[in-house]
């Protein structure tokens, strides 16, 4: 019997699933039913960022879930979600600890991504200084349930940041609510929206046009807002030189505009460059706003970091924003705890698995019984990139799992004995504790994700809407009806 791969994938995003797809399809078919692909999700539904980061209107973005789902549809692959993997000695519901996993593969992956906001150290969490994830999470229905931002009682918003988060958080708060209704977003969501007395969104960054990180895409589509006007930059920030066919777009569509003229619309927005928050002043009696005091900047042509810019006296120029919210758009890193799973391997200073050649994370000997450990995505990478980097880099860490085992093979063939220590029985059964999972319906699996995607979508159609979205009880209520009816 040859050898099995049998992989556990800690992760049911978009690194995750597309390197299952990739390996299901490059696994020798002489061998194929040697394969088993094993996913687990602390979140009930699969496909994670995809479907609990990716703004609602962009819908295009989501179609990468055809090829999830047809990778799920090979039997060799199962999902399991509400899982939590744990560093051994950690208890969690429905928790598996790591030890297990490696028992029951030969093959483990962290495809857990970057699931932790950057923080500003100088802006700590308050009720009026809210996360960009939590905002996400809020309108793409997260497990995580964020208290709703106070939209209601604001006027005037204040994004850190200048990445495409930045400008999806402005976009959903700007756009006016009736272009959102076909979309996936929640019904409670679409109430707040409607409700909001935003007036005006900052995009605030420490440095210039040339290195703001949002793509032109995201950017056209805020110029291309109705009764939305960008406040006009000034001269200045606009003469820079453009090195790249990137920063000549995003200039010239800086120049051009926003296509609602300022001054004629309810609604504005402005990206203010050279821009650092120093300080920020909470709300009083005396002053029912925050106040948030920026340093002004520069860039250094040689370094491209940013520094103080500095008065003819050598002090440092500010000023102070009036603001009612104030979002931190920062980038995200992954989570460090000790009860994480990867903790042994996480690098503190990159903030996420400190990986070899390959995505590989054990520096255990080929010929060894130990399992194989890989990371993938942003578990590996860190946060940046866009999906179809994430696809390349699983791509080439499935690569380096079937060159691994394809240099094991030979040596373990045999011809009558299962030559790899595997504890499940049969060898390709999950773990024990993800059978008591199943068992007490506390485990969802892709069949239940395909029965609760359908349903979202029936009850959103008559409305003409792409999908009404459940939280967990729901979808556990709808499943039991399901399983009751059967």
């Amino acid at each position: 019997m040859i050898r099995p791969l049998k992989l556990a994938i800690i992760g049911g995003g978009p690194s995750g699933f597309y390197l299952a797809s990739r390996l299901l399809s490059r696994f020798p078919q002489s061998y194929a039913d040697s394969l088993r692909v094993h996913i687990f999700d602390r979140l009930w539904a699969p496909h994670g960022l995809v479907r609990y980061g990716v703004a609602p209107d962009h819908p295009e973005v989501k179609n990468c879930t055809h090829k999830f789902d047809s990778a799920a549809s090979d039997p060799r692959l199962k999902f399991f979600g509400n899982v939590n993997v744990a560093s051994d000695g950690e208890n969690a519901l429905n928790g598996v600890p790591l030890s297990s996993l490696k028992k029951n593969y030969t093959h483990l992956v962290f495809a857990t991504g970057c699931t932790e906001p950057n923080l500003h150290p100088l802006l700590p969490r308050d009720d009026g200084i809210i996360p960009a994830l939590d905002i996400v999470h809020w309108y793409t229905r997260h497990p995580s349930n964020p208290s709703p931002p106070p939209l209601s009682s604001t006027n005037h918003v204040s994004i850190i940041g200048m990445g495409n988060v930045s400008l999806d958080v402005a976009r959903m708060l700007l756009c006016p609510p009736s272009l959102l209704e076909k979309y996936d977003v929640p019904s409670h969501v679409l109430d707040a929206l409607r409700s909001s007395k935003v007036k005006h969104v900052s995009v605030i960054g420490r440095r210039g046009p040339l290195e703001a990180a949002f793509t032109t895409k995201e950017l056209r589509e805020m110029m291309n807002l109705p009764d939305v006007a960008l406040r006009p930059l000034e001269k200045s920030v606009l003469d820079v030189q453009a090195s790249t066919r990137q920063q000549s777009r995003t200039l010239d569509l800086l120049k051009k505009g926003s296509k609602a003229a300022f001054g004629t619309t309810l609604k504005t927005w402005s990206l203010d460059f050279y821009r650092n928050p120093i300080s920020v002043t909470v709300p009083s009696s005396n002053s029912p706003s925050y106040s948030l005091t920026l340093g002004h900047t520069v860039v250094d042509a040689a370094t491209k970091r940013a520094g103080p810019l500095l008065d003819s006296n050598g002090a440092p120029i500010t000023s102070v924003l009036p603001t009612s919210l104030i979002v931190p758009a920062m980038g995200f890193h992954a989570e460090p705890s000790s009860a994480a799973p990867y903790a042994q391997w996480y690098d503190l200073d990159q903030k996420h698995i400190k990986t070899l050649p390959g995505g590989r994370v054990s520096t255990t000997n080929l010929d060894t019984e130990e399992p194989k450990i890989y990371a993938s995505g942003w578990a590996a990478t860190g946060a940046k990139g866009v999906l179809a980097s994430t696809m390349m880099n699983a791509y080439s860490v499935a690569e380096a799992i079937l060159e691994d085992w394809t240099n094991l093979t030979p040596s373990l063939t045999t011809s009558n004995t299962h030559p790899v220590a595997i504890s499940s029985s049969p060898w390709d059964a999950p773990p024990s504790e993800i059978l008591d999972g199943l068992s007490s319906a506390n485990i969802t699996t892709y069949e239940d994700w395909l029965a609760v995607d359908a349903e979202e979508v029936r009850r959103a159609s008559a409305g003409g809407k792409e999908r009404e979205r459940m939280d967990w009880n729901e979808a556990k209520k709808f499943l039991h009806g399901t399983a009751k009816q059967k």
